[in-house]
C-alpha cells in the first residue's frame, strides 16, 4: 500500500484516481460480500479485483483488495481476521499482476478477449494462489482443492469474465476516459 501512495503521489491529476479507487472499491465491498450459493453449502463471492486491475492498474487493484478484505472482516466477519493476511495474498498482487498483464498483452488482438481472459486468467492466480496455501498449511489434500476449489473457481472466472466484458464495453461506449484513466 506504502508503494502505491507513493505512486499515487507523482500522479498529476490523482483527483480523479482516487474517486475511481473510492468507486471501485464501494463496488468490489458490495459485490464481494453477496453470497452465491454452491453445491458444496460453500459460499462463493465473485472476486471484482480484475476489474479493478483492467480499470486502474495493478497496484490499485491490490490496495482495493486489502482494503476490502480489512472492512469485510471487521465489520462483516467474512473471512475472519486471522485469515487476513493469506486472503490478501490471495486477492493481492498475483491477482492484479497477472490480470492487468495479461490484458495489455491481448488487448492489441481483441478488446473483449482481452477483458475476458485476463478476467478467467486473474481467477486462476486465486485458485493457485489459494491452493498453495492450502496446501502448505495441509488443510486440504490436492485432490480435494481439484474437486471443490478448481471447478467453482474457474465457473466464477467465466461468470466474472463475461460480466466484465459486458461492463467494459458498456463504459467504453458511453464513458470512454474512464477507461484512460492514468494506472498505478
Amino acid at each position: 500500500m506504502l508503494i502505491y501512495l507513493y505512486r499515487l503521489s507523482k500522479i498529476e491529476n490523482r483527483n480523479k484516481l482516487i474517486i475511481s479507487t473510492s468507486l471501485l472499491a464501494a463496488v468490489t465491498m458490495v459485490a464481494g460480500s453477496l453470497h452465491i450459493p454452491s453445491p458444496l453449502g460453500i459460499p462463493m463471492h465473485l472476486f471484482i479485483i480484475p476489474l479493478v486491475a483492467i480499470l486502474l492498474g495493478p497496484l490499485s487493484g491490490a490496495t482495493v483488495a486489502v482494503l476490502v478484505l480489512i472492512v469485510q472482516a471487521f465489520l462483516l466477519g467474512m473471512g475472519g481476521i486471522t485469515a487476513l493476511g493469506a486472503n490478501a495474498l490471495t486477492l493481492g498482487l498475483p491477482v492484479t499482476l497477472a490480470t492487468y498483464y495479461s490484458y495489455k498483452l491481448l488487448l492489441d488482438i481483441d478488446f473483449r478477449l482481452s477483458v475476458f481472459s485476463a478476467t478467467f486468467i486473474g481467477a486462476i492466480m486465486v485458485t493457485v494462489t489459494q491452493s498453495v496455501i492450502l496446501l502448505i498449511a495441509g488443510v486440504w489434500t490436492l485432490e480435494v482443492i481439484l474437486a471443490t476449489l478448481v471447478p467453482f473457481y474457474l465457473f466464477i472466472g467465466v461468470i466474472e469474465g463475461v460480466a466484465n466484458v459486458a461492463v467494459l464495453s458498456f463504459l467504453a461506449r458511453v464513458q470512454p476516459e474512464f477507461l484512460s484513466i492514468e494506472k498505478v
